[in-house]
């Protein structure tokens, strides 16, 4: 009798947590639906060239998304130039250079910068770091690039102060602490007695991390960076503030941009019709950027371990 209890039991909780796995592509199914739904007017009007037109002019109900995407995708770009290096660097120091009575103030610090608002980002990136930056920074960058290819075109333009590059200085702010966090949880990880074993053979803290940790703990690596990633293209309130929201293809990093977050922050609540449907569409494709986003890192996660059973 107690058995067939505990096989009951068993089989409760065995389809209950089914359920729970299944709702969640309940709601990825769902979600992507009423997104589908609710700019079917767009797609039907606009097509494929949405993605490519770079007018978004409510007056004459003439839409294009290529502004919102190259501003989303720019600033989380630089972004994660930015954040990587550093999280790795602090990561780093708190698992192999921090001393003892230092590592906990330090990641709670971590912690805590991952715990502000997004909205006071977006504030002190206005009022404190976008004066500092458009008075003290951006015209020496200006003149110090001025005539060299390339570079002199990227830095370009007149010190606004807010722009692409600062949207994407702020973000690489707040996804610091996210990945970081990961990055430290993963290193720890690895075997004492592999880091030993390298040190014991004559290793430098650098040989040690770049050949041992960070071939033991690529996975959590590259999984707190797709963190960082999902949370920079789909940021809204700080972008909000410092991006300049200007529908105009950036001509350098500096010039005022958009970003489909903060497009959707700005005209959402005011929309109506057309303008609406559009605006979802703006949604659909975040959503399946950031779904191509993730595929693409599962794909490099999958190549890296077959590479690393080839090469065994």
């Amino acid at each position: 009798m107690k058995s067939n209890s505990n096989a009951l039991m068993d089989l409760l909780f065995k389809n209950l947590t089914r359920s729970f796995a299944f709702l969640v592509f309940i709601l990825l199914a769902a979600i992507m639906a009423s997104l589908i739904y609710g700019s079917r007017e767009s797609i039907a009007e606009n097509g494929l060239a949405f993605l490519w037109t770079n007018e978004w002019d409510p007056v004459r109900n003439v839409y294009g998304a290529l502004v919102p995407i190259t501003g989303t995708l720019l600033t989380s770009f630089i972004a994660l130039i930015i954040a990587v290096p550093v999280s790795f660097g602090i990561a780093m120091f708190l698992t192999e250079l921090s001393p003892v009575w230092l590592r906990r103030p330090l990641g709670t610090a971590i912690e805590m910068l991952a715990a502000i608002p997004s909205i006071i980002y977006g504030m002190w990136g206005l009022f404190v770091f976008v004066p500092i930056f458009q008075q003290y920074v951006q015209p020496h960058l200006i003149s110090l690039f001025e005539g060299v290819p390339v570079l002199g075109q990227l830095f370009a333009g007149p010190p606004f102060g807010i722009g692409v590059f600062t949207a994407g200085l702020i973000l690489s702010i707040m996804i610091i602490p996210f990945i970081a966090a990961v990055m430290r949880d993963v290193f720890e990880l690895v075997p004492p007695l592999l880091k030993e074993s390298a040190y014991g053979l004559g290793s430098t803290t650098w040989e040690v991390t770049w050949k041992v940790v960070l071939p033991y703990t690529k996975s959590g690596v590259v999984g707190g960076i797709m963190l960082g990633l999902g949370r920079a293209l789909g940021e809204t309130m700080a972008v909000t503030f410092v991006i300049g929201n200007s529908f105009n293809l950036p001509q350098s990093i500096f010039a005022p941009s958009n970003s489909i977050a903060s497009a959707l922050a700005n005209e959402f609540n005011e929309a109506g019709g057309m303008q609406k449907a559009a605006l979802l569409e703006l949604g659909l494709i975040l959503f399946l950027i950031t779904t191509v986003v993730l595929a693409f890192s599962k794909v490099l996660l999958l190549r890296m371990s077959k590479s690393e059973g080839s090469s065994s």
